[in-house]
């Protein structure tokens, strides 16, 4: 995994006498690319490079582990109990304990809460003998400011905005590219009512998913409110609408929210109660968000910001087009390594990426939802604290990749309940049922696409009407000829 752009050899400076960027102030300063404001760590810790003219190496204090890389270190570290990595850290300052898990008080810090002090009350331990570009370079990322990433986006990079856009328009010319609509969120009901503090009033003891951990509302937001993460915890629940009582529909029908218009219909609708997830609540601090992916299933997404703002950057992925700078892609294109952390992303990709043919970014606001085609890498960051409803669908002209995609790669598929067995052909007879019409246009638009492989398969080998004139053929290296068809 390429997780880091730092060598090891890398001498950062100890230490920059500035202030750090707390948030975004504002998106039109102009700054430069690299420009950093990174003080002191709190605890002194240095980049690796500096322990070369360092007196002592507080890594020469922990014994048999010293023969293991930082990396595989931290990871053996993952693996303990609390109670045991405490006392592990109690042996050694080059170890830090931290817990994601259980139930507990936040107390501003993962080691603090562990500890279960108040930060005031914790110990600073001085680590000024301590070189560690794993232990150092969260601390970068965290206060590397995004000003200058969400900032100066290059004309032909931009997002296109409109104020509403027709259904037959997305159709017609829009369903395969981002773009950001401003209007109709601010009429939706939950927009006009959830600030943090009236959430935290109606479900402030209701637990909501963050990643791999289930917090009440109410230790999240104080997580957000008060933490220092390279990555911070991201609030993605896709059972909000039955914890929360929300009644998603259309905008005649005067529910909680409703789909913007232009959208059109959702295909997977026909699947009833058998749809895979599709509905998302997202809340999360600045700094917080995803890192490059594609949507599950080949479907389309809109995301709704309620509240902060969010800087998206995407690539549409099509045969001609590599990944994004810095994603590494197995050839079936189910697994995919790229940095561990947005940030350090950002500090080793971003202005090549900003240069690479197909990259779109751009700011979606307080009440704006941005369009995410299917198919397409994004990468997505908080600009500040942030709350959003996504929804996964399958517009009508994207039917038959959604079609390919679950037949053609059932081991990908995603988010269907466990009796659901055959997503593919519950879907094809759902739409059977539903939108006879519509199926009969999308297996003719994937016969086409096949047939049209064929004939540039058969250029290739140089077969044409059973005739093997030109191209080139394959062969074991034995004294057979035959070619490969």
């Amino acid at each position: 995994m390429k997780s880091s752009n730092i060598p090891a050899d890398s001498g950062y400076p100890e230490a920059v006498d500035v202030q750090p960027s707390g948030g975004i102030e504002s998106l039109d300063a102009p700054q430069e690319e690299s420009s950093l404001s990174i003080p002191h760590h709190p605890l002194g810790v240095k980049p690796l490079g500096n322990k070369y003219t360092a007196i002592s190496d507080a890594r020469n204090l922990i014994g048999p582990f010293q023969v293991l890389p930082d990396e595989i270190l931290a990871v053996l570290l993952e693996y303990l109990e609390p109670h045991k990595l405490l006392l592990l850290g109690a042996t050694s300052k080059f170890i830090s304990p931290q817990s994601k898990s259980g139930s507990f008080t936040w107390q501003g810090t993962w080691r603090s809460t562990l500890l279960g002090l108040s930060k005031d009350r914790l110990s600073q331990v001085s680590c000024n003998n301590v070189f560690s570009d794993v232990l150092y370079r969260p601390f970068l990322c965290t206060h590397t400011s995004l000003v200058p990433y969400a900032s100066n986006i290059p004309q032909a990079n931009a997002i296109a905005r409109f104020e509403n856009l027709s259904a037959a328009d997305f159709s017609g010319n829009w369903s395969d590219k981002p773009f950001i609509l401003t209007g109709p969120v601010r009429e939706w009901p939950v927009y006009q009512s959830w600030e943090t503090d009236s959430l935290l009033e109606q479900y402030g003891d209701v637990k909501f998913r963050a990643e791999a951990v289930d917090w009440t509302l109410d230790t999240y937001i104080k997580y957000m409110r008060d933490n220092s993460d390279e990555s911070p915890l991201y609030l993605f629940d896709r059972s909000f609408v039955e914890k929360m009582k929300l009644q998603p529909g259309k905008q005649q029908e005067r529910p909680s929210y409703w789909i913007p218009e232009c959208f059109g219909d959702d295909l997977f609708a026909v699947l009833g109660n058998q749809r895979p997830d599709d509905k998302w609540l997202i809340i999360g601090p600045a700094r917080s968000g995803s890192t490059y992916h594609k949507d599950p299933n080949a479907t389309s997404a809109w995301n709704a910001v309620l509240r902060g703002s969010k800087y998206w950057i995407m690539f549409p992925s099509d045969s001609s087009s590599p990944p994004p700078p810095g994603v590494y892609v197995s050839e079936d294109q189910s697994e995919v390594t790229s940095p561990l952390s947005i940030a350090e992303w950002l500090l080793g990709f971003h202005a090549e990426a900003r240069k690479t043919a197909g990259c779109v970014e751009g700011v979606c606001g307080e009440g704006e939802v941005l369009h995410v085609p299917s198919g397409w890498w994004h990468l997505v960051v908080n600009l500040d604290a942030s709350i959003a409803i996504t929804q996964n669908f399958v517009p009508r002209s994207h039917l038959a990749g959604v079609l390919s995609f679950l037949k053609e790669k059932p081991d990908q598929v995603s988010g269907f309940k466990k009796d659901v067995r055959d997503p593919y052909g519950t879907f094809v007879e759902g739409m059977q049922s539903q939108h006879p019409e519509l199926l009969k246009q999308a297996f003719e638009e994937l016969r086409k696409k096949a047939e049209g492989k064929k004939r540039k398969w058969d250029e290739a080998v140089g077969k044409e009407d059973g005739k093997k004139d030109g191209g080139f053929s394959f062969g074991f290296g034995d004294d057979s000829d035959e070619e490969i068809p």
